[in-house]
């Protein structure tokens, strides 16, 4: 059981039946519902009763569903708030590592030629892989095209006329 669950479990509501606040839910409970109706087949039910409790149970499991994933989500969400945080953080050092990087290049080209002359050349080079990364891109760009899920629409499509030649058919 993941920590998600085990939250939820710990937290689940189950209707009182009598219109007040919800109560907890105990595992190993007595085998009723709500108003007295029987689950065991201790007492016999109504066919209305039976339908009010199945409603009943399928609202209750809807909100539990509901509540585990939001659950769920807002760890996630934490965890990917964390995730991107440092993500973020490592972009700075590397932004200040690649700039240590190219002073070291100029001050090594430094040495051979005048310190303006080898900063000229190391910003060229710069602007040069720049315009590159640029040309690239832009060709990705170009290439990805609109940015409609075309695969997913066409899917789609084809769903929903299987779906009505079925129903022509009369096989739904």
């Amino acid at each position: 059981m993941t920590e998600t669950e085990q939250a939820f479990e710990s937290t689940a509501i189950t209707p009182s039946g009598n219109g007040s606040a919800p109560a907890r839910s105990q595992p190993g409970g007595t085998g009723t519902a709500t108003n007295g109706v029987a689950l065991n087949g201790a007492r016999s039910a109504s066919t209305a009763d039976l339908v009010r409790l199945a409603s009943e149970q399928v609202q209750l499991l809807i909100r539990d569903e509901l509540a585990l994933a939001r659950l769920e989500m807002s760890t996630k969400a934490k965890r990917m708030a964390l995730g991107t945080g440092l993500f973020g953080g490592a972009g700075v050092v590397v932004v200040y590592g690649v700039g240590a990087i190219i002073a070291g290049l100029a001050l090594l080209l430094a040495l051979v030629l005048p310190a303006w002359a080898s900063a000229l050349i190391v910003g060229g080079g710069l602007f040069l892989i720049a315009g590159l990364f640029a040309l690239v891109g832009r060709s990705e760009v170009k290439r990805a095209g609109k940015p409609v899920p075309d695969e997913t629409i066409d899917s789609v499509k084809t769903d929903v006329a299987a779906m009505s030649q079925a129903v022509k058919d009369g096989r739904v």
